[in-house]
């Protein structure tokens, strides 16, 4: 009777994520994005289970390889044996640039397309606490800060993941017992791929515990929209447009809440525009503390009692104050 435990104990572990970050209005209907692989199908499984008569499911078909027709096809032929209502999306474009990247971008557009046009309130994807624990490692290599740090959000727009407390394992053993067909995308053990290689480079490791590292990650996008909240509130007082300018007329922070209070003067500047991060925005803080300024793109910081941004000049029209070594 160990499986009839398992497999309600992640039930109930999915409603009470769920409900935490959506609410548990009866008439909310969920989407679930569902790839074919153990993880997304495993949640399809209990989401059906869990809130039945309230679930579809919507499977993006990138065409980079082969057979991944076919694992759309099967997603669809066990959908219609459960009564699950289910879409197949495609890009309509080919490929470009870093293709995780452009797959990424495609899959949200697609499923966020197919959830308006259907109505449904909020699409469930499968990530876990393996995904969270691998996102935290590949993003502590970077350098990442606090946001960075926050790994996959819970919940982004009308995206929640409500199972990134649970372990891989758990979604592989629930498949395998119910009988419940699934299929390993061969890309997800390729090392060329800087998740996959790290995945290999995890085996074993059981020191690492991912459970604990998702518990983490939840702390930290906490602090994160903690300061998101004060950074809203010292923008309101001490950010503001005077002519073709962007001032700050508050500098005596931490520099945490500078490097903030500068990207959010860049993004009122230029919503589209990249924002700089890392280094190149460090140093510039540094020289904007330093009396100094310093290019950020197209856009030039100076500092003083109050720091401008404005538009930079062209290139050979000005000359760079050289910057403090503070």
């Amino acid at each position: 009777m160990q499986l009839s435990s398992d497999r309600s104990g992640l039930q109930a572990r999915l409603i009470a994520a769920t409900h935490a970050l959506a609410g548990d209005d009866p008439a909310v209907r969920f989407g679930v994005a569902v790839s074919g692989g153990p993880d997304s199908m495993a949640l399809l499984y209990l989401a059906a289970r869990a809130f039945p008569e309230r679930v579809a499911a919507v499977t993006v078909d990138h065409r980079l390889r082969p057979a991944s027709a076919d694992e759309a096809a099967m997603v669809a032929r066990w959908c219609a044996g459960q009564g699950i209502a289910h879409h197949i999306a495609t890009p309509d474009a080919p490929p470009s640039g870093n293709i995780q990247a452009w797959a990424r971008a495609q899959r949200y557009r697609l499923i966020e397309q197919w959830r308006s046009a259907q109505g449904i309130d909020w699409v469930m994807t499968a990530h876990h606490a393996d995904d969270q624990l691998e996102t935290l490692l590949m993003r502590l290599n970077r350098g990442s800060g606090v946001g960075g740090l926050a790994g996959v959000r819970e919940r982004s727009g009308t995206v929640i993941r409500p199972l990134l407390g649970v372990r891989k394992a758990a979604l592989q053993r629930l498949v395998d017992e119910e009988a419940v067909p699934h299929v390993h995308d061969p890309s997800n053990a390729d090392p060329r791929f800087d998740r996959a290689a790290l995945r290999v480079a995890l085996t074993g490791a059981d020191w690492l515990n991912p459970e604990a590292a998702a518990r983490s990650a939840a702390a930290l996008a906490e602090a994160e929209a903690a300061l998101d909240w004060s950074v809203a509130e010292l923008a309101a007082r001490h950010v503001g447009r005077d002519g073709d300018q962007w001032r700050l007329d508050r500098t005596d922070l931490p520099r945490e809440y500078l490097r903030r209070l500068v990207l959010h003067m860049l993004n009122a500047a230029a919503p589209n525009a990249a924002l700089p991060r890392g280094d190149a925005l460090d140093r510039a803080i540094v020289a904007a503390q330093a009396g100094g300024q310093a290019n950020l793109g197209d856009w030039l910081l100076r500092g003083g009692p109050v720091w401008t941004l404005r538009a930079a000049p062209p290139r050979g029209h000005f000359q760079k104050v050289p910057q403090s070594d503070a």
